[in-house]
């Protein structure tokens, strides 16, 4: 390791076990930074197998409690024995002058210091602290993984699903980034608040020169820098109360026999277009209520056919699926398939429903690997490959990969493809749930 040598224990944080999450469809890191650490854990790995077995170690609980001290990051990892094996990642630490570099850059912007508050990564702060010497992000090999177990793996699944583990905790706070790198919260909100009372002087000081003011005397009432009011986190307000969320989404008008319509108006359509805008109102507040509503991007607009298939599917009464198949030039079966599709994914399952396409080889054979080393005894189903699309032979049942990176289940009956349950990155996961129904 290089730099300022390790802080005291007062630094290290450890971080309680994070809930199983299996079966989960949600990605390890939503941040920038923390898909950052993946691309390093996954680029620097020789074998996608252990890391599709840590993934599924991850997501189903294994890793304990998690132990982060400037340049490491530590927890016990529960496999097939009865004691859990200890399995560590390190991770080098900045020098003195690259964190006085670093600390310069931040220091600098008001907004680095609140971004950081706020539990983010300030935009643009890695390609600056880059250009200037300064890895703050980890690169390709940057990451030097271990464990007390016998496999030899560069990773082993256990020191992999750690690798996973920790890419959800960067999620909830950049400063565990920064205190891998070398220094902690608090030391680094300390060292700031001096560099910015430092800067404010020196301006101080040169604008008493400049207009001949006395330095020495009594300052003008200009205010405090903002610099200092953000690196000052208790005098930040409480921010408000959210609204709350209703308990369920209003009823919309009653249109049907209330009055005489006029020509070509339809009471009963008009009445399922309020309640379906009321239900996706309610929908869309709930996720803005949430804690990760900022890092959702806004959702991609839907074509006629996709708002079809999702009225059909949120509100499946006869009448509603009778007439929406009529207006929309597809057959009951056509439509029931569609919906289906959609119940376990949106439109990317209705995508993969629909049309066939041709992955990249590289990502096949990787979930090939990773099926054989996933399967009970290595020895999984033979498959008959056909572009996004693996079918169990002597079985009515097939994997179809989806262009957001998951594999969906398909049985046949009576000579048409049918979705068969929620998709999984997984491909053992799927078909394993698959050929158990």
């Amino acid at each position: 390791m290089t730099g300022r040598g390790r802080p005291g224990e007062s630094a290290a944080r450890t971080f309680e076990a994070l809930p199983p999450a299996k079966g989960s469809r949600a990605p390890f890191a939503e941040s920038w930074w923390g898909r950052a650490w993946l691309r390093s854990l996954e680029e620097s790995s020789l074998d996608s197998g252990r890391l599709s077995r840590g993934r599924t170690y991850a997501r189903g609980g294994a890793v304990g409690p998690v132990t982060v001290a400037p340049g490491s990051a530590a927890a016990p990892v529960q496999g097939s024995r009865r004691t859990p094996y200890r399995s560590t990642v390190q991770v080098e630490q900045l020098t003195d002058q690259q964190w006085d570099r670093l600390l310069d850059m931040i220091a600098e912007r008001a907004a680095n210091i609140a971004a950081l508050l706020d539990g983010e990564m300030p935009a643009g702060l890695a390609d600056d602290a880059a250009a200037a010497g300064v890895p703050l992000l980890p690169g390709p090999r940057d990451l030097d993984p271990e464990c007390s177990c016998p496999d030899w793996g560069y990773p082993c699944k256990h020191a992999a699903a750690l690798c996973y583990q920790v890419a959800r905790l960067l999620d909830r706070a950049p400063f565990v980034l920064l205190l891998l790198r070398g220094r902690g919260e608090q030391e680094l909100m300390d060292e700031l608040g001096r560099r910015n009372t430092t800067r404010a002087s020196a301006e101080a000081a040169v604008s008493a020169t400049t207009t001949g003011a006395d330095p020495y005397g009594s300052p003008a009432p200009t205010g405090d820098p903002a610099a200092l009011a953000f690196a000052s986190r208790a005098e930040l307000p409480p921010l408000p109360s959210p609204p709350p969320l209703p308990d369920r989404a209003g009823r919309g008008p009653a249109l049907v026999d209330s009055a005489v319509p006029e020509p070509g108006v339809d009471p009963a359509a008009l009445e399922l277009l309020a309640v379906d805008a009321a239900v996706r109102a309610h929908h869309l507040l709930a996720g803005a209520l949430g804690t990760r509503h900022a890092d959702t991007a806004p959702p991609v607009p839907l074509t006629e056919w996709q708002d079809a298939v999702r009225l059909a599917a949120t509100h499946p009464t006869p009448e509603v699926f009778a007439r929406i198949a009529a207006n929309c030039g597809r057959t009951p079966r056509e439509l029931a398939a569609a919906t289906r599709a959609w119940r376990h994914g949106g439109a990317a399952s209705l995508d993969v429903l629909n049309s066939s396409w041709t992955p990249p080889a590289s990502r096949l054979e990787r979930d090939r690997e990773a099926l054989r080393a996933d399967w009970a005894d290595g020895r999984p189903p033979r498959l008959r490959s056909w572009r996004n699309r693996w079918t169990v032979e002597g079985r009515d049942a097939q994997l179809r990969l989806g262009r957001d990176g998951l594999w969906y289940p398909y049985t046949k009956d009576q000579g048409t493809w049918w979705p068969a349950g929620p998709p999984d990155a997984d491909p053992a996961v799927v078909l394993t749930a698959l050929l158990e129904t």
